[in-house]
């Protein structure tokens, strides 16, 4: 099966055999081989042993060494990863090692690679889990963002890293559960990767506009109902709060709406909300210019809803499935939302807005009023909301806040077993007076203290007719510094629990 990148195969060939460039193998620590590495060792009469025997390699999690022209095997190279302790090889430890091969990899003259790691045993999880992993996790090691670069990194006839891989499984009779996996990872990889697209292009590009022609391009491709409503469309609705935002930008709002409708007629559809400021200076509440280039990154909320549509129509998943995307850019100019403006949403509640940055959630208070009108079973929003959510978790968590229990409960399960995790934060009642106005209903900040629950306990006020959750990815949705670019979070998070209601609900 072919990515746009690397061709993908499933095989149960003997390692010793495979006639490539490069065969991968498992070393554990204290130089214990993985069966497909004793496998080599036996064939080139010990040749891997005597290796690490020099102690250049002891299975260090994520260690790799290149060899080359072992005697009595086939392929050219056989690359030896690391993979810790064999006692704590859970699924985080494989899906490092997994990174750490496709890293080597990247910049030798090794095209044609055979994997044995999938072969590992991996405490609960089965081959279909392995092989989707080993693709998806492949494919986001191997992403390169050329879109804008004239130049390229390649030298004519110099083709670099990993074009052909095929993923090796331990018998013929794992093959179709493999091939299950391969088509998984590659539906999971190609969501995640529209996702880091959108989020790294630069703000000039990937306007609101831009993400409307994209979602119009998945419906066409697809087969997806695709709907986007212009200023006119959200005048009428009464959408005051989302209009306040746009109202400084010459970039025109979109509200942008998909529907996978692949569930049962009567059944009740997730709706996915996604927060798309393609740009946010602030507005008059104006953010310092030092990193501000990275609030091109403000729509990731709703590029991974378009990811997340894109996996999930490859996987033809049969659940119903509404996508919600309010996307405008926040600007400072002469028409702009002031700080003391009192906005109406479309809901009907007023809103003093005491800070212009504090925008995300104008726009998602109106999109949250607007799904009520497809009656879910749930609504999840996903945003770059809150820097204090940063502060509050890092980048390792994104950050979890809902009106119900049970929902949040599958959202962290699918975090863990897609290893996109998520952490339960609380929005209790007391928050809520953090944000009285004397002026309206409510105010759209609360105060430092505590600034992401409160941004959550804003956007609950909107979302009472259903059950809720929201997903703060401020520090989840791209890395700065010299490993900058989007990372397609919360994709993962999302396909997983979509996919688990699909079971679910077709028992």
């Amino acid at each position: 099966m072919k990515h746009s990148t690397i061709e993908f195969s499933i095989k149960s060939d003997k390692p010793e055999k495979l006639a490539c460039d490069c065969v991968v193998v498992g070393v554990y620590e204290s130089r214990k081989l993985s069966d497909a590495a004793q496998t080599i060792d036996a064939a080139s009469s010990g040749y891997i042993s005597n290796i690490l025997k020099r102690g250049d390699m002891d299975g260090k999690l994520e260690s790799t060494i290149m060899l080359h022209s072992l005697p009595g095997i086939q392929s050219e190279r056989v690359l030896l990863v690391g993979l810790g302790k064999e006692t704590e090889f859970t699924e985080k430890q494989y899906c490092k090692a997994v990174r750490a091969s496709a890293k080597a990899l990247a910049n030798t003259g090794a095209n044609v690679v055979g994997s044995f790691l999938a072969e590992l045993p991996v405490k609960t999880m089965d081959m279909r889990w392995k092989v989707s992993h080993l693709v998806e996790v492949t494919l986001d090691a191997s992403y390169k963002f050329n879109a804008i670069k004239r130049k390229s990194e390649d030298k004519p006839g110099t083709k670099k890293g990993i074009a052909s891989l095929s993923i090796n499984v331990p018998q013929a009779s794992d093959t179709q559960a493999g091939t299950v996996g391969l088509a998984d990872g590659l539906a999971l990889a190609a969501g995640v990767s529209l996702t880091k697209d959108l989020g790294n292009l630069p703000p000039n590009v990937c306007t609101p506009t831009y993400l409307a022609e994209q979602a119009i391009l998945l419906g066409k491709t697809y087969g997806l109902k695709i709907e986007v409503l212009e200023r006119a469309a959200l005048e009428k609705l009464g959408m005051g709060s989302f209009l306040a935002v746009a109202q400084g930008s010459e970039e025109p709002p979109k509200l942008i709406v998909l529907q996978h409708l692949k569930g049962n007629k009567n059944e009740k559809p997730v709706v996915l909300v996604g927060k798309g400021i393609t740009f946010d200076t602030g507005g008059i509440s104006i953010k310092p210019g030092a990193e501000m280039d990275e609030m091109k990154y403000d729509m990731c909320g709703a590029a991974s809803v378009l990811g997340t549509f894109k996996t999930i129509a490859e996987m033809d998943l049969p659940l119903n499935v509404i996508g919600i995307i309010p996307t405008c850019e926040n600007m400072p100019d002469g028409r702009a939302v002031r700080p003391g403006d009192v906005v109406t949403s479309m809901s009907g509640l007023t809103i003093e807005v005491l800070n212009t940055d504090a925008e995300g959630r104008l726009i998602l208070c109106d999109a949250l009023t607007y799904a009520e009108r497809f009656e879910p079973s749930d609504v999840i929003d996903i945003a770059t909301l809150t820097g204090a959510c940063v502060i509050a978790l890092g980048h390792h968590a994104t950050g979890l806040f809902s009106n119900n229990d049970d929902l949040a409960k599958e959202l962290l399960s699918a975090g863990e077993a897609s290893l996109d995790r998520a952490w339960h934060m609380p929005m209790w009642e007391e928050y809520q007076p953090l944000l009285d106005s004397n002026f309206a209903d409510m105010a759209n900040i609360g105060g430092r203290a505590g600034g992401s629950i409160t941004a959550a306990c804003f956007l609950s006020r909107f979302a009472k007719k259903y059950d809720w959750a929201h997903l703060d990815i401020a520090g989840t949705a791209w890395k700065s510094g010299k490993e900058k670019g989007g990372t397609g979070r919360p994709v993962p998070l999302l396909t997983e629990f979509l996919v688990a209601r699909a079971k679910q609900t077709n028992k």
